[in-house]
């Protein structure tokens, strides 16, 4: 089992080691020392809905059970709770939080008339707030782009080409659909200094009027390309990375778009084009074949 290790800032405190995936590669940052609260929106924003509702779920009912607390250790403050037993608390309690107020249970002293509304401040206070999560999460706009799996390098107009080729799930139309592709390498600076640069990758057309099916990007391996006479085993060395980044506006949801690929050097086949997933029927219609979608065929010219 990898160990990960802690490292103490400047401040004398430690921060806490979090795996970063960009993409099919781990990253280890290590020394932030972010508190789980400071950032709470962005993580009710990205966490999965399973978590996303585990954790609303384990909020509410711990407010439940820490004004339930305040409920049982008070003299008799609630009515018709025979027993005072803690359970019949929690439940009033969570009659208050969510405002539903069957009746049956009601303050009857002034110490349970403060609790129940310092509860009902919070129950307004916390539901308005998860309302407001909930709708951006559902009105956060979001592309449907199949990517293909694998970017091909073969010949395309007697020139050696990288190809990638994505989809439109939707069918609906992506207007001014804008696509870009940026290659990662290491090199060595002069002074001997490993870095690891960026390079925007030229496609001979970055940009549609309406993407409604699929679009394949071509970028050219001439002698200003970053991937040049590049081999396998150079991008292999090189490390080389690309990522690709599409950004439109769905007409549907009248929002602009925005989806992001990204491919490690050994994904990358030489030699290769796509399989044809287009072709037309008796009847004249269209007809495309998403089956085929990430199927490539060896071709000859590129080595």
């Amino acid at each position: 089992m990898l160990k990960i290790p802690n490292e103490r800032t400047t401040n004398g405190r430690t921060g806490k080691a979090r795996i970063v995936r960009l993409g099919g590669r781990e990253i280890i940052a290590e020394g932030l020392t972010l508190n789980f609260w400071a950032d709470i929106s962005h993580r009710c924003m990205t966490a999965s809905w399973p978590v996303f509702i585990a954790g609303a779920a384990l909020v509410f009912l711990a407010f439940n059970a820490f004004f339930a607390y305040f409920y049982w250790i008070g003299d008799l403050p609630i009515s018709n709770v025979p027993g005072g037993a803690y359970i019949d608390y929690f439940y009033f309690s969570i009659e208050t939080l969510s405002t539903a107020g069957y009746g049956d249970m009601h303050p009857q002293s002034h110490y349970g008339h403060f609790v129940a509304t310092v509860e009902l401040f919070t129950g307004i206070f916390s539901m308005s707030l998860m309302t407001g999560l909930i709708f951006a999460r559902f009105s956060r706009p979001s592309a449907r782009l199949l990517f293909a799996e694998n970017p091909v390098i073969s010949l395309h107009e007697g020139k050696p080409t990288l190809m990638i080729r994505l989809a439109n799930e939707r069918h609906n139309v992506i207007a001014n659909a804008n696509a870009r592709v940026w290659a990662f390498k290491s090199v060595v600076t002069k002074e001997g200094r490993p870095l690891r640069r960026f390079y925007e990758l030229a496609l001979d057309r970055n940009e549609i009027p309406g993407l409604a099916l699929s679009w394949t990007l071509y970028h050219t391996l001439d002698e200003t390309s970053p991937l040049h006479a590049l081999s396998a085993e150079d991008m292999e060395a090189a490390t080389v990375a690309l990522i690709v980044v599409l950004s439109g506006y769905d007409v549907v949801a009248a929002q602009t778009v925005h989806a992001r690929k990204s491919y490690e050097h050994f994904e990358i086949r030489f030699g290769h084009r796509y399989v044809d997933i287009l072709d037309t029927q008796d009847d004249g219609r269209l007809r495309i074949d998403y089956g085929r979608f990430h199927q490539t065929l060896e071709t000859t010219g590129v080595a």
